[in-house]
């Protein structure tokens, strides 16, 4: 549905059907899509908008959030604005800036898209005349230019009795937005990438509170400093390959804060639970290595992006002049699942027991690099290992970017009985 040519022609047959202007139903058709709604939601959203007969009539009583449904048509509702954030997305090619963040009631609380200027801010009381829609799998209330908000009357709106304020990092999902949290940043790196309008500099990295710790991506590149405690306000929380990540964009603010604990135990885990949810970040499993992958040992990589080379030829930057480096890459098995463990220079040179240099003069030696994968293996396979890390899922299976790594002195029987205990 990407194509423009397939979006127009599908915008034409809905008009339609729905008696309406055809550039302006293409219009909400392309907005919706843009902002990655479902195809099918776009659909309906479009039909509720332009009240289709398979839709409900809208009644403007107002309903309590809790009752809010992505089947509804037309919705009325009475609720406080918990958080109104602002943040720039492309449609149809162009910025447009958006609000967002949530609404309250004493029944629930709900998120909201306005894709104009509504004029309102956290703490407002309102009365929003929009559409419900469906986002992640949950209902969202969508707020177009034909929404109407305004002030609610005499009577106050009752708000939960506790609204959120700064959020722990280990409660922060995908789809949330307009985000208050205050971290200290426990990694901190610039990198140039290519954006929407061509090369462009960010700050990545991670944060971390007593909950847990999070990936980060600052797209304005202000750079908060590893060792820094900051307080971040309006960002949002995006999800890849099962890791929620926070995102501050051109509208975040990032300030000073007082110092943030960022000391935290990682849960602890096993693969099969961690495969299921699709990732998780910072999280610890214990299981035997199998064996060491082709690949590990001596490896060289391309000085501008750091991908392993092949010959002195990069993918992306092509002849390079290569930089050495160490790496390992084995499979650790706990009893429920797989996992390839990737794992850099520092602590692959703790499991082949010397330093670059002396696995380089080792490969020299024997004039054949094998020898240093041979000696990892040797010191690692058929061992219990506990090991942490970030487990991202992917096509090829699961893979672990490994922080931490040692061997386990876990008791045998102990794990026995453990296992027998589960049945």
């Amino acid at each position: 549905m990407s194509d423009t040519q397939e979006v127009s022609e599908h915008a034409v047959e809905l008009a339609d059907e729905l008696g309406a202007d055809p550039d302006e139903v293409e219009e909400r058709l392309r907005n919706l899509l843009e902002y990655s709604v479902p195809l099918e939601e776009a659909e309906r959203t479009v039909r509720r908008r332009y009240g289709s007969e398979d839709t409900e009539p809208s009644s403007k009583e107002p309903k309590d959030i809790v009752e809010l449904s992505p089947t509804d048509s037309a919705v009325s509702v009475e609720a406080v604005v918990l958080s109104a954030g602002r943040r720039s997305i492309r449609v149809n090619g162009e910025d447009t800036v958006i609000t967002e963040g949530q609404i309250a009631d004493d029944t629930d609380v709900i998120t909201y898209t306005a894709w104009d200027e509504m004029g309102f801010e956290p703490g407002d009381e309102v009365h929003i005349e929009g559409e419900v829609r469906e986002w992640n799998g949950e209902p969202q209330v969508n707020i177009d230019s034909n929404a109407d908000v305004r002030p609610v009357g005499d009577e106050d709106v009752e708000p939960l009795e506790e609204p959120p304020g700064v959020r722990p990092l280990a409660d922060l999902e995908e789809g949330d937005r307009a985000v208050t949290l205050e971290a200290g940043v426990v990694e901190s790196d610039k990198k140039t990438i290519q954006g929407r309008d061509g090369e462009t500099t960010i700050t990545s990295g991670v944060l971390g509170d007593s909950s847990g710790r999070l990936p980060f991506t600052d797209w304005e590149n202000r750079g908060p400093e590893e060792g820094a405690s900051v307080r971040i306000e309006n960002a949002y929380v995006n999800e890849y390959r099962g890791i929620p990540q926070v995102n501050m964009g051109e509208f975040t603010t990032i300030q000073e804060a007082d110092d943030v604990d960022v000391s935290h135990t990682p849960p602890e885990t096993d693969v099969a639970e961690t495969v299921a949810k699709g990732g998780d970040f910072d999280v610890v499993v214990r299981g035997n290595i199998l064996s060491v992958k082709e690949g590990s040992g001596l490896v060289e990589r391309c000085p501008d992006c750091g991908r392993v080379v092949q010959k002195g030829q990069c993918r992306a930057h092509g002849d390079v002049d290569a930089e050495p480096d160490m790496r390992t890459k084995a499979v650790l098995d706990d009893g429920t699942g797989a996992v390839t463990l990737v794992v850099g220079r520092e602590l692959t040179e703790e499991l082949y027991g010397g330093t670059l240099e002396e696995a380089r003069e080792e490969a020299r030696d024997a004039m054949d690099k094998s020898v240093v994968t041979e000696a990892i293996a040797e010191n690692t396979v058929g061992r219990r290992w506990r090991v942490r890390g970030n487990v991202s899922v992917g096509d090829y299976g699961a893979n672990m970017n490994v922080s931490e790594m040692e061997e386990a002195d876990d008791d045998p029987a102990d794990a026995a009985l453990g296992v027998l205990d589960e049945f």
